[in-house]
């Protein structure tokens, strides 16, 4: 696996249990886990990395993770792949 976390969420690849999400044709992503990236599209397609860590962040919230662990595990997703300014 070329990647070790998600370009996305920032999620470990090896945590996702789809082991990645999955390209158009079919293939597993080396890129993106399976919560954010199916059949070659982000499943949350928004442009903005403020939005998208907000709904990270509710999600995780809803599965358990304290606020604080929420926001820790996001405040580092401006620097991925998918958010970087081109």
């Amino acid at each position: 696996m070329k990647n070790k976390i998600c370009q996305s969420c920032g999620m470990p690849l090896k945590r996702d249990p789809q082991r990645g999400g999955t390209n158009a044709d079919g293939s597993l992503s080396e890129k993106y886990c399976s919560y954010c990236y199916k059949d070659g599209a982000f499943i949350y397609p928004c442009e903005d990395v403020k939005l998208f860590q907000d709904k990270c962040k509710e999600i995780m919230v809803a599965h358990g993770h304290s606020k604080i662990v929420a926001w820790l595990f996001t405040r580092g997703m401006s620097r991925l792949e998918r958010w970087k300014k081109k």
